[in-house]
């Protein structure tokens, strides 16, 4: 009886739910044929019956709430009905024929998309698997961007769940959000849904900053919203005055964005001063500009504050005119002005207006709007490493733009803090290759010097000359970074492969073996025992001290192998120079040392090894290895920012993992100096308290320094740490101390 009245209830609002979908729709894309859309509800629910979720509820609500978030979009019928079919393939019997039989070609190809991204080969690692991933959706975007639109409205009601899931699959889930999906929103200019995604994400990523952001907020709404309220009446009667017709609403800034305000700038919510904006919605690009000038002659703007994406769009074509204005009492709050089609781009962004909505050509703005989606395609298939591939593209989705010009006054936009090198490889690769100088404003700068808006920069070059490693420390576009290191790797390469042929030859005549008797297939096969393609591979892999050309020699050389020939003296030209790379080579597969008691290279455990000082990483950090010259194997956290400069030559990185029992160092053993800045309130017992949740914690502190100012202070406290969870702890604890607004490990001590 129990379970009849479950199933009845469950009929109950499945039955209503699509009924809500159907009036959306309808109410969305009035002409939209509705059929396929209750044929897709009725296949999915035969296919789906029985299927559970981690909540308990029907499986079928989720293709139901993922087609809603669809119809909210405003998406055509057939992309709902793929969102109501779009795990149907993965988790049921169906296949792609089937739903091509019953869907046509359209719909069984977007349905297809969505489910060849979620099929990773699981033996991958997580990196890897989440490289993949976003690999399989940026190429989805270009072939039909209604698949991620899908992806997109799938990884939202999955995070409006995530409560259901443990915590560690919670806080993984909600970090790939925050990496991956919101960005991709934000890139296809759907603001609604990036902000939704952020929030949600926050929650657990954070969840303590998430609580102490939540409550201040919520302990200003009421006097916000009463202000607001009083503001919006006031400003709708001048803008009527000075003939402006407009919608006004207001809005209360999203906790995640406030979040990273206080990250950026080191505030209190108190000094975030757009947590309340207004926005107005005009008819024209004349009302807006009109608009503006009514608000400035109302009060005075800030300065700096002004800024006008309509005249220069971002480059996600997001549109509106910005401004934030002082009223009496020194409340700050920001105006946001755009007109009516604006508005509906900044909401829904690609979403709103694109190809498959009327079913005609592509508009010069979408095409526009997906041209950073070729430039990422064309990109990502040199980028074989998923550390690299997955950095560069955080970068290329979040970009913060400035804006410069050439000397003929066309607009080239940048990422912030970008150089004259990333202008020139803006402009084309062979400009930025053969880039010797620049001019800015007229005057010559460095090619480090940071841009700024509006500048004018005219770029030098010289026939002949070649990038510079040295630029990967400062360039900013990932178009720059990896055209760089594309041609010294190239090159690098070429010069590796050399000296790779020169060691073995060198100790082939040390031990008296003769080359010219052993085929090159021989070398083939050592090469691919050691999983590499051929020989160059093998010559580059010795060049740049992976291998040791003894090693290959042996496998190589039967007689050498068996030990029957012995060394011949080696006269000068042979000899080891001091600072020969084969003399290097040697140093590096020298012994053990550094830090090879807490960390080990995978099938190379004769290998020196220390950690890099520029992220000092700990026991618990995801780690990577790099083959440096003449020091051995430096030891990076997979997070360190050095990492995707200096794996500009793939062939030089290799696997290392912590061992097992960790190597004594100074203080406790086990432990590492770990330095940890705390930014807080300047008041009486805070570092009585801060110093007391590590003194419990049995936790020796090495150094404290403290700043202060403004009723704010910096203190900065160096801590021996014994690996993540220990830092976990010692951190989560600092962050419940009231008046603490961030607590940040610093890795470079």
């Amino acid at each position: 009886m129990a379970t009849l009245r479950q199933q009845i209830a469950t009929n109950v609002l499945t039955v209503t739910k699509f009924r809500d979908l159907q009036k959306t729709v309808a109410a969305n894309r009035p002409g939209d044929d509705l059929a396929i859309i209750k044929k897709a509800y009725e296949y999915a629910q035969a296919h789906h019956t029985g299927q559970t979720r981690a909540s308990g509820e029907p499986f079928l609500i989720h293709p139901l709430e993922v087609a809603q978030v669809l119809a909210e979009m405003k998406l055509d019928s057939g992309a709902i009905a793929a969102g109501l079919l779009h795990d149907a393939i993965e988790d049921t019997e169906a296949t792609r024929e089937d739903i091509k039989k019953e869907f046509g070609e359209q719909v069984a190809n977007i349905v297809e998309g969505v489910t060849k991204i979620d099929k990773i080969d699981v033996a991958t690692s997580k990196e890897e698997r989440q490289a993949e991933n976003v690999r399989k959706m940026i190429l989805a975007m270009v072939d039909d961007i209604r698949v991620v639109l899908i992806k997109l409205a799938d990884r939202l009601h999955n995070m409006r769940t995530l409560e259901h899931l443990e915590p560690q699959k919670q806080k993984q889930i909600a970090q790939e959000t925050l990496d991956i999906y919101a960005p991709i929103a934000h890139r296809l200019g759907m603001g609604k849904v990036r902000g939704e995604l952020e929030d949600l994400a926050f929650r657990y990523t954070d969840p303590i900053a998430y609580e102490q952001i939540r409550a201040a907020v919520e302990a200003r709404r009421k006097s916000g919203e009463d202000f607001l309220n009083k503001t919006v009446k006031f400003i709708q009667g001048k803008l009527k005055e000075n003939g402006v017709d407009a919608k006004i609403e207001y809005r209360i800034k999203r906790l995640y964005s406030i979040h990273q305000k206080l990250l950026k700038q080191r505030i209190p919510v108190d000094q975030v001063y757009d947590l309340l904006a207004i926005r107005i919605i005009t008819k024209s690009v004349k009302d807006c500009y009109s608009a503006l000038g009514a608000i400035h002659g109302l009060w005075r703007p800030v300065p700096g504050r002004i800024k006008d994406f309509i005249a220069m769009p971002r480059p996600n074509l997001y549109q509106s005119l910005h401004t934030t204005v002082i009223v009496e009492g020194g409340m700050q709050f920001e105006v946001q002005i755009r007109t009516e089609e604006m508005h509906k781009m900044a909401e829904e962004g690609i979403a709103a207006h694109w190809k498959y909505k009327h079913g005609g050509p592509v508009s010069a703005k979408d095409e526009q709007r997906l041209a950073w989606l070729r430039q990422v395609v064309e990109w990502q298939q040199d980028v074989q490493d998923p550390s690299e591939f997955l950095s560069t593209l955080k970068v290329d989705l979040y970009p913060e733009e400035v804006y410069t010009f050439t000397p003929k006054g066309k607009v080239v936009i940048l990422s912030r803090d970008a150089t004259p090198v990333d202008f020139a490889y803006t402009i084309h690769t062979e400009v930025g290759h053969t880039c010797v100088g620049a001019k800015v404003n007229g005057r010559i700068v460095p090619l480090r010097h940071r841009l700024q808006n509006g500048d004018v920069v005219e770029i030098m070059t010289q026939a002949g000359h070649t990038p510079s490693r040295d630029w990967l420390g400062f360039v900013k576009s990932s178009r720059s970074r990896n055209k760089i290191k594309h041609w010294l790797n190239v090159h690098q390469r070429e010069r590796a492969i050399e000296i790779g042929k020169k060691l073995i030859e060198k100790e082939a005549r040390k031990y008296r073996v003769a080359l010219k008797n052993i085929a090159d297939k021989e070398f083939d096969r050592v090469a691919t025992e050691y999983g590499l393609a051929g020989m160059p591979d093998l010559y580059a892999g010795i060049g740049y001290g992976k291998f040791s050309a003894r090693q290959v020699l042996a496998r190589v050389a039967p007689d050498f192998a068996s030990g029957d020939v012995q060394p011949q003296p080696e006269s000068d030209d042979v000899r080891d120079k001091p600072g020969g790379l084969a003399g290097v080579i040697k140093r590096v597969f020298g012994g053990a040392s550094g830090d090879s008691g807490s960390i080990q290279v995978t099938g190379h455990n004769e290998l020196l090894v220390y950690r890099a000082r520029c992220c000092n990483p700990i026991r618990g950090e995801d780690i990577v290895g790099y083959i440096t010259r003449g020091k051995g194997v430096a030891v990076h956290s997979a997070a360190c920012s050095n990492v995707t400069n200096l794996l500009y030559e793939p062939e030089r990185k290799i696997a290392v993992e912590w061992s097992k029992k960790a190597e004594p160092k100074a203080g406790k053993p086990g432990t590492y100096p770990v330095k940890i800045t705390v930014a807080c309130d300047d008041r009486a017992g805070m570092l009585k308290q801060l110093t007391a949740v590590i003194s419990d914690d049995n936790t020796n502190i090495r150094n404290i320094e403290t700043r202060t100012g403004d009723g704010n202070a910096t203190i900065d406290v160096v801590v021996d740490i014994e690996d993540m969870k220990h830092l976990e702890r010692i951190t989560t604890g600092i962050r419940k101390i009231a008046g603490v607004r961030e607590v940040q490990r610093v890795k470079k001590l």
